[in-house]
């Protein structure tokens, strides 16, 4: 896991699932409020775990969410929130990787960025549902 951040410090974190604008757990209505970078995408496959997606980082598919620049204030709610602090709950784990700002293709020289992201226990997704697009609010959508 991550070191925790000094008290001054900031980070950038990707969310591709509830947290994300308008989901039930938008982050922008927590405090210390985050500053929208932007529409970022990662590498990795989006599942659907039901009331939330789980993202498993890798491979050739994409995942898309949005980009925050967040305190170490908030960095620690959105450790209870995915339950990696003050206790491991195994579900997810807090990881740093790159991911691709904006819609453009990598050979474009789009901007990267290391992030937080909270990928989910790759056990816990077995038998679940692949998001085919990457993108939760989309599939949210689409969905009976």
């Amino acid at each position: 896991m991550p070191e925790p951040m000094p008290p001054s410090a900031s980070r950038h974190v990707f969310v591709y699932g509830t947290l994300r604008r308008g989901d039930v757990r938008d982050i922008t209505r927590l405090r210390p409020a985050p500053q929208f970078v932007g529409m970022a995408s990662v590498a990795g496959v989006l599942y659907d775990l039901g009331p939330y997606p789980g993202v498993v980082l890798g491979g050739p598919a994409r995942v898309t969410g949005e980009v925050y620049t967040i305190s170490a204030e908030l960095e620690r709610q959105l450790d209870v929130i995915e339950e990696v602090w003050p206790q491991q709950t195994g579900e997810y784990r807090k990881q740093v990787v790159r991911v691709r700002l904006g819609q453009a293709p990598a050979s474009s020289g789009a901007v990267a960025l290391d992030c937080l992201v909270y990928e989910i226990n790759p056990a816990r997704t077995a038998g679940q549902p692949v998001i085919g697009g990457g993108d939760w609010l989309e599939h949210l959508q689409q969905r009976p």
